[in-house]
This record gives structure tokens, C-alpha cells and sequence, in this order.
């Protein structure tokens, strides 16, 4: 019985090595975002240290950022090389990589007790910086709050600006299985928005999707999320990311022309023709009845009479306005300039305008010598002009414009002598 017993657990021991030994590694499967409640799981921690060998060169990616999107930056955060990074990223030390595209890291992974990992160090720079951030938002997932605090001596309340804090990321090297098929790298990809297993293989160009799946424990069914790394087995080292160019739709197919016989043609074309033919008809006689219509209307348009006694000459014009009114408004015109406006326009008496403008009251003044006035409940703006006015009615008459008032009625009156305006 006893030696019974101790098989048993001989060949759970075996088997539990021949797991480290050929072996996957778990995949966090977002465990990573509850910092307390998974801490004492070890696969949060970091990828177990069961490969060939306990060093190796491995390969992280991350995605560029405004405060981390060249490779000097990229050096400086996650402690690896500025010529590296260029050179396999097939840029320059300098060059500035785009917001969103994904670089490929160069690193050294070592075992560190029982978990691989490549450690850099982050400077605590405000006051709202935790494990959690540091790990997710800071390097994207490379790390996890459980490592974080597996490896650091101050709790995630006590972290003060300019503290130096360790970043274990995770990384790992092939196991014997893997070395046997042909993989000598790991690369660590970090899943993006729209990713799959398939996707991922078609991007390092792996032709055994189940490489894929082995190396995470993963199986065709399990989800994948954004944030979280997947081991990427690799037989060469990668290149440059360089995701398929997304094809625009191909255009509606047009459709299909009907095949026309010879004659079935000629006779298209004969319509076509007449068609033509019709329209330019019925556009020239729409223009001619357009252009007879004009003439004819503006040869029986008459000017509109002063009043129903006919046109009246400068005499009668000027002896509408009451005596005692004409030295009232001293407003002087020429007497050609009088004529040519008469003839458009009608003419109102001074008292009319005093009626329409309470006497030309304050109360009615709109602005300088302009008053508001009414005639027969209609609005009118009444200007008091001097000098010689003519060639500005004249000007006004002719504008028709919705942002300019139109002059429709005009009165006027002589300027009386010097001694009347001293002494009226």
C-alpha cells in the first residue's frame, strides 16, 4: 500500500514536469485586471520559467503613443536598444512612428525564480499613478498589478511622486517541445481591438495556427481579449509589423448592355435625332414668344402721372406747396435735377410730410435729419436733405436692392432770402 502511495505521487511529480517541460503557458484571460482578487495566482505573475533554457532572446511589442512613438523613447521605457529597435523595425533612431502602429521590442529574457521576465524600472511622476496604471496603461499590458506588487516592497496606496518602482514584463523562452518543432523565439503580442488566433498567425506569417493556440493553452473556442499578451512561436526573428492593407469594395458591376442589331441601331438613332430636333424647336419658340412678350410690354408701359391733370411742368410742381411753407424746409435743387425727378416720382406737400411726422417731432426721429413717418398706415423714412440733392435722388431712384431703402416720394422746397431766414 504504502509503495502504492509513493508511485502515485512519483507519477503525478513526472507528469506535472513533463507539463513544465513541453509546455504551454496559461493565458491571463483578463485575470490580470483585478489586482486583489487573482494576486496569489501565479499565472498573473508572469510566464512560467520551463524552458530549454533559463536566458534567451525574446521579442515584445507595443503600441506607439505621442509620448512614446520613437526609438529612443521606446529605449528609455522599456530598457532595450535604440539601434536595435530601429534596425528591426526598418526606421531610423529618430524617426517618429505613427500613433497606433504597433513596434516590435528587442529583449533580453531571463528567469527570475519561477517566472521568465525582462525588468526595466518607472519613475513615479504624479500622485494618481498606480500598480494598476502602470501595468495597463503605461506598458499596455506587458505587466500586471499582481506582479507589481509581487516585486515591489511599497503597497499600492504608498506610491509617492519620484519613487523608482520595478516593471517585471512578461516575456518567455521556447520550451523542449517547441525547440523541437523548429521554434526558437517567443514573441509577446498584445491583442488588439478585431484580433484572432488566425489573424495573429497571418501577421508573423505562422503557418501552424495550433502553435499558437499550444503555446497559451488555448483552444479554437477559447476568446481572446484586447490588452492581454499571447505567446507568438517564431522560427526566425520577426521584421517589421506591417498589417494587410484593407481593399476598398469593388465597384456595383454595371449592367449588362443590350446587344442591338444593325437595323434595331439605325433605328435608335433616327429617334435620337428627332428627339434633338423637337426640343431645339420648342426652345427657339419659347424664346422668340419670350422676346415678343418683353418688347411689347415695355413699349405700352407709360410713366405714371404726378396727378390725373397730366404731367405738371416746374411752375405747377412748385405752386402745390403753400407760401407760408416754402421757407419752412430749405431744401434747394437745380431746376434740371428737379425735372428729371418729377418725372418718376410723386410729389408730396410739406404739410403732408409735417402730418406724417408729428411736425418732425424727437419722438419720431430716427437718426440725424432721418424721422419716421406714416402714410395711410404704411412706414416710411423721411430724410431732410440740403443743397443741391438732385444727382443723389437720382441715384437712389434707380436702385432697387433689398438691403437699401427705395425713394418712392420726394417733396422739395426754395431755400427762402437771407433776410427771410434771419428775421422768419
Amino acid at each position: 500500500m504504502e509503495m502504492e502511495k509513493f508511485f502515485t505521487v512519483w507519477s503525478v511529480l513526472v507528469l506535472f514536469q513533463l507539463v513544465l517541460i513541453h509546455g504551454q503557458q496559461t493565458y491571463v484571460n483578463n485575470k490580470q485586471l483585478a489586482c486583489y482578487d487573482h494576486a496569489n495566482d501565479n499565472f498573473t505573475r508572469g510566464f512560467a520559467c520551463n524552458g530549454v533554457n533559463s536566458s534567451c532572446q525574446s521579442y515584445l511589442t507595443f503600441r506607439s503613443n505621442p509620448l512614446y512613438n520613437s526609438p529612443v523613447d521606446l529605449n528609455y521605457l522599456l530598457n532595450s536598444s535604440t539601434d536595435l529597435i530601429a534596425s528591426i523595425n526598418n526606421i531610423t533612431t529618430v524617426t517618429t512612428v505613427p500613433t497606433d502602429d504597433q513596434v516590435i521590442i528587442p529583449v533580453n529574457c531571463s528567469c527570475s525564480g519561477q517566472y521568465y521576465q525582462h525588468t526595466t524600472t518607472h519613475k513615479i511622476e504624479n500622485s494618481l499613478e498606480t500598480y494598476f496604471s502602470i501595468a495597463n496603461d503605461t506598458y499596455q499590458g506587458l505587466s500586471t498589478c499582481q506582479a507589481l506588487m509581487a516585486q515591489n516592497n511599497v503597497g499600492d496606496k504608498n506610491l509617492t511622486v519620484g519613487l523608482d518602482v520595478l516593471v517585471p514584463l512578461r516575456c518567455a523562452c521556447p520550451t523542449a517541445k517547441q525547440t523541437a518543432s523548429g521554434f526558437n523565439y517567443l514573441l509577446v503580442y498584445m491583442v488588439t481591438w478585431g484580433d484572432s488566433i488566425s489573424k495573429i498567425a497571418e501577421l508573423f506569417n505562422v503557418d501552424n495556427i495550433q502553435s499558437i493556440l499550444d503555446a497559451n493553452q488555448l483552444s479554437a473556442d477559447d476568446n481572446i481579449y484586447p490588452f492581454t499578451p499571447i505567446l507568438v512561436p517564431l522560427k526566425t526573428p520577426p521584421t517589421k509589423i506591417q498589417r494587410p492593407a484593407t481593399s476598398p469594395p469593388p465597384p456595383p458591376a454595371s449592367p449588362p448592355q443590350a446587344q442591338l442589331t444593325p437595323t434595331e441601331s439605325n433605328s435608335s438613332k433616327k429617334w435620337v435625332y428627332i428627339g434633338v430636333g423637337i426640343g431645339a424647336g420648342l426652345l427657339l419658340l419659347v424664346s422668340v414668344l419670350a422676346f415678343l412678350f418683353c418688347f411689347y410690354r415695355r413699349k405700352s408701359k407709360k410713366p405714371t402721372p404726378v396727378s390725373s391733370s397730366g404731367p405738371k411742368t416746374l411752375s405747377d410742381d412748385y405752386s402745390m406747396f403753400p407760401e407760408n411753407s416754402k421757407s419752412s424746409l430749405p431744401i434747394s435743387v437745380s431746376s434740371q435735377g428737379i425735372r428729371d425727378t418729377v418725372e418718376s416720382l410723386t410729389v408730396y406737400k410739406f404739410q403732408d410730410l409735417q402730418i406724417a411726422t408729428g411736425s418732425f417731432s424727437e419722438e419720431n426721429r430716427i437718426k440725424g435729419s432721418v424721422y419716421k413717418g406714416s402714410f395711410k398706415g404704411d412706414d416710411a423714412a423721411i430724410k431732410v436733405m440740403k443743397g443741391d440733392v438732385s444727382s443723389e435722388i437720382n441715384i437712389l431712384k434707380k436702385i432697387n436692392h433689398s438691403n437699401i431703402v427705395r425713394i418712392f416720394r420726394y417733396s422739395y422746397m426754395e431755400a427762402a432770402s437771407s433776410d427771410c431766414l434771419r428775421h422768419c
